[in-house]
């Protein structure tokens, strides 16, 4: 399962490692740090991630970015309350090629509606979850 960390919104992904592809979920409300724990824990009990793929912020040197103490604590969170392994992955550019794939469906026709802030949150965890199956395989 990805999951793309801001502080609004949690972004949420699910991953195939057999088919090696990732779909969007669901953008989990964040209130000062933490996530609606109630929803995230009905997504992972309906979808049962073996793991979870938490993008990590680093700046454009690749070094901590300002949110990257916050999310080290959100991932050492999700891994204490679901008992399962926990990854740490660059999320450098995720939402910028998550707005880019929105917006080319919306120019396609295949989407309808603008493009939210809401919209983007869990495809950007798909996009970071399709990025570590890539790795990983």
């Amino acid at each position: 399962m990805g999951l793309d960390f801001g502080l609004r919104r949690l972004g949420v992904a699910n991953g195939d490692t057999l088919t090696r592809t990732a779909r969007p979920l669901a953008s989990v409300a964040v209130s000062h740090g933490a996530p609606d724990w109630q929803t995230l824990d009905r997504l992972v009990a309906d979808w049962s991630p073996a793991r979870f793929v938490v993008g990590i912020p680093y700046n454009d040197a690749g070094l901590d970015g300002p949110l990257t103490p916050l999310v080290r604590e959100f991932a050492s969170a999700v891994e204490r309350r679901y008992a399962r392994p926990v990854e740490l992955l660059d999320e450098h550019l995720t939402s910028k090629e998550a707005e880019d794939r929105l917006r080319q469906r919306r120019a396609s026709g295949e989407r309808q509606r603008r493009v939210r802030h809401e919209d983007i949150d869990p495809v950007a965890a798909a996009v970071l979850l399709e990025q570590w199956l890539a790795r990983a395989g």
